[in-house]
């Protein structure tokens, strides 16, 4: 496994974005199956030792990804995200926000834009997210953000791998 891949993770505050660049050494239909397949979503998005369970998922314009992060107690933490736009294998676009168990949402929320694309067997996804209140990106920030989006990154890693073995 290549260990030199590509990985910046940078918090801007005064326009409220986070800005994300990871390569993966694995096919651009594997990573982008495991970015917008609720099965495997679930194996990889939740860091170690929280899981995610997806209630339910539609992936399509107008469509929705109700799930939670669900810690070791049985604590979950419920969002939902709405697909705004997709170009398959290439870019979708999504609005978060985070809710309560009966999906009613916490605003202010965020746009979640991920652009895919591949050389020599390498995918990289680019992700921008713009939060509509700095009180929101900071409260990402708290609840442990950037260090549980990179242990989930490693679980990502770790699945790729055994995907691309079948």
């Amino acid at each position: 496994m290549k260990n030199d891949l590509l990985f910046d993770f940078t918090v801007d505050k005064p326009s409220k974005t986070v800005y994300i660049t990871r390569e993966f050494n694995a096919e651009l239909r594997l990573v982008w199956d495991a970015f917008t397949k609720a099965e495997l979503l679930d194996q990889w998005v939740a860091p170690k030792p929280w899981s995610s369970k997806t209630k339910y998922m539609n992936f399509e314009v107008g469509g929705k990804r109700f799930y939670a992060m669900v810690s070791p107690e049985g604590v979950e933490r419920w969002s939902l995200q709405e697909y705004t736009s997709i170009s398959p294998k290439t870019n979708f676009k999504l609005y978060n926000t985070f809710a309560d168990e009966n999906e009613n949402r916490e605003v202010p929320g965020s746009d979640w834009d991920y652009t895919f694309s591949e050389e020599n067997g390498i995918t990289k996804v680019h992700i921008t997210i713009f939060n509509e209140s700095l009180e929101r990106l900071e409260r990402m920030i708290e609840m442990g953000f950037s260090e549980g989006f990179k242990m989930s990154i490693d679980n990502l890693d770790q699945l790729l791998e055994t995907l691309a073995k079948k």
